[in-house]
């Protein structure tokens, strides 16, 4: 029997930007080591369909693209497929040249193939030589009269180790617009719904799903097979555990795949995620890579780690992300080659295996950051590795565009990693990642953001108060931490258009003015301009002036920690450059801040191994079904 492990796809929606990921009629040159694009010469008018194009007469087509060349190392380490067939039909005369490239990088040509007339071409390939990457693909030149592509897939004889569906679980709040775009993305793929068992929608929103307009033709066809449930706002991972919940009742489910509500995918990435996680040696993760929803060409998230001494999550390559497609192509840049394995992927797409579930609990009751970090890492523990992998992905927007490091998210950002490096952390009292989480609190205050030292200090006072606090304030800490913004004046974002907000001393750019000051400082340079900001804002009142008045303004580009402090008060754009925030010295805020955070921080790091023990004890209760399902109840 064959198993299609690949179809080769074209994007429906005619967006020219997106093209590159699919298909490359481009011209591509090498400058300065570099690979660049030299000639933009795609047309959206040569996709004819779904799965075919037009080839114009005397071009060639590669589509050795991010979703249609075959990730060979990944299906090789991680499955037992050793045998692949690569399946072209075509219309008209042409020329198939088949590539495949190692983990450097390298490439090499393995087959040619003249083709003419009505033709189904069948290659076979074997994964042997992919240890340390590499990808396969395919160009087609066509000859003196225009040629159509009618369709390829990657196949296999070899049967899967696992055969179940898997259902899909979408968490959402107040985004029933993305969803339901989701859903008919779906329901148009009939292809995908095979591989799918039930839709779960986990609407924790007061603009719900049910209320558009588009909803009752997408569940009358969709049927059974969407099942959508309203609960309170429980964050991501409440709605996520109520989704791996429900799924342990579907015995037709091998897996859940986690879905987040703000985003655009293509069908054909879940189809290959499922399939994936069906062939994988040993129950997997297999998570999706995360491109730009408002940049679409550029890849943010590809291999997702955590670097153990500070413990903090960061990209694998983070120098090089992120990758931009369009301007730079797979076949040219190495590093897309070579494997990268992660520790954990982002729940913006991320398949779970039933079994994982069942042995390792569902996820840690933390709202939101951090729960798909701690839960890769304890399921790596138990045997169940995650597999971040190409040509699976979906466009979200970025971290980029958001504010949530200053925002009521601070408090989630603190307590969370905290908690998972008490969990997970092997390095003696957490390794750096106390004096990185005091750090974060010195940044924040010399750029006179009082609003999330304080969330950082509860924070970190609910970590010292015990386990029992995450299921107990899951549906209040957020509330809470919103509540408290009402006592900073530098939360409110100015977008009243009959009063623009405008500074003494005009904006300040640095960007493209590199010439007017140095960079982040570093050593000793660091050590010195820290100690003087500090002792400036202890002992500095400001200027009245300032006080009425922002004395400069920043780009949020430029608003950086190293410059902000040399003022009394600074006006920021905000993230989304909807309107401006206004930071303003408070020096008796400052003080009890910054002896709060030595403290709290003094008081965590002599407690470490204690609370470390503690919470490990309580990780099994806190994940359970059993007290998911109080949590469930107690919130209705």
């Amino acid at each position: 029997m064959t198993h299609v492990l690949a179809n080769v796809v074209f994007p429906l929606d005619r967006d020219p930007d997106i093209l590159p990921l699919y298909a490359d009629p481009e011209t591509w040159s090498t400058i300065e080591g570099e690979g660049v694009r030299v000639s933009s010469r795609a047309h959206l008018g040569n996709i004819l369909g779904r799965n075919s194009s037009r080839i114009p007469a005397g071009r060639r087509v590669s589509f050795g693209s991010y979703f249609n060349a075959f990730p060979a190392s990944y299906w090789q380490h991680w499955t037992s497929v050793r045998d692949v067939r690569l399946t072209i039909e075509m219309q008209g005369k042409a020329t198939i040249l088949v590539y495949r490239s190692n983990g450097a990088g390298v490439h090499q040509r393995i087959v040619t193939h003249e083709v003419s007339g009505t033709s189904t071409t069948d290659i076979d390939l074997e994964l042997t030589q992919y240890t340390d990457g590499g990808w396969i693909w395919f160009d087609i030149v066509a000859d003196a009269a225009d040629a159509v592509f009618q369709g390829g897939r990657w196949t296999t004889e070899q049967a899967p180790v696992r055969a179940g569906k898997a259902s899909i679980g979408i968490t959402t709040y107040n985004k029933p617009d993305y969803c339901v775009t989701t859903l008919q993305s779906l329901l148009d793929a009939s292809d995908v719904l095979e591989y799918i068992d039930r839709i779960f929608v986990v609407d924790q929103g007061t603009e719900r799903v049910a209320d558009r307009e588009e909803y009752p033709a997408i569940s009358e066809q969709l049927g059974e097979t969407l099942q959508v449930i309203t609960q309170p706002n429980l964050g991501g991972s409440g709605g996520f555990a109520r989704a791996m919940l429900e799924t342990l009742e579907r015995p037709d489910s091998d897996f859940v795949q986690l879905l987040d509500d703000d985003v655009r995918i293509d069908p054909e990435a879940l189809r290959r995620s499922i399939v994936f996680g069906r062939y994988t040696t040993v129950p997997t993760l297999v998570g999706g890579h995360m491109f730009d929803l408002l940049d679409r060409p550029k890849l943010h998230a590809w291999a997702e780690v955590i670097d153990e001494h500070p413990f903090m999550w960061r990209n694998l390559f983070q120098e090089k992300m992120p990758h931009d497609f369009g301007t730079q192509n797979l076949r040219q840049n190495p590093m897309l080659h070579l494997r990268m394995d992660a520790d954990y992927n982002g729940w913006w797409m991320c398949l779970i295996p039933t079994e994982t579930i069942r042995q390792v609990g569902l996820s840690l009751p933390a709202f939101i950051k951090w729960d798909d970090a701690e839960y890769c890492l304890r399921a790596g523990k138990a045997g169940f590795p995650t597999v971040s992998l190409p040509g699976v992905a979906l466009w979200h927007v970025s971290w980029i565009g958001k504010d949530d490091a200053i925002d009521w998210q601070a408090y989630f950002h603190a307590r969370n990693r905290i908690v998972a490096g008490l969990l997970h952390s092997r390095a003696p009292l957490g390794g750096t990642l106390l004096r990185h989480s005091r750090r974060v609190d010195i940044k924040h205050l010399m750029m006179m953001q009082y609003y999330p030292t304080e969330l950082r200090a509860r924070a970190l006072k609910d970590v010292l108060s015990g386990p029992a606090h995450m299921a107990g304030n899951i549906a209040t800490a957020m509330p809470a931490a919103r509540a408290v913004a009402s006592e900073f004046a530098e939360t409110v974002v100015h977008k009243d258009a009959s009063r623009v907000l405008r500074s003494r001393g005009g904006r300040q750019v640095y960007s493209q003015v590199k010439w007017r000051e140095f960079d982040s400082p570093t050593g000793l340079r660091l050590r010195w301009f820290t100690a003087v900001s500090l002792i400036s804002h202890w002992l500095h009142q400001p200027h009245q002036d300032n006080v009425t008045t922002p004395e400069v303004e920043f780009g949020k580009g430029d608003a950086n920690w190293w410059r902000i402090p040399r003022f009394d008060s600074v006006l920021v754009s905000s993230a989304d450059g909807s309107g401006k925030q206004v930071y303003t010295r408070d020096r008796a805020r400052f003080r009890s801040q910054l002896v709060g955070t030595f403290l709290l921080h003094g008081k965590l790091r002599r407690r470490w191994n204690a609370l470390a023990a503690e919470y490990r004890a309580a990780l099994p209760e806190l994940v359970s079904v059993e007290s998911w399902r109080r949590i469930f109840d107690e919130s209705k």
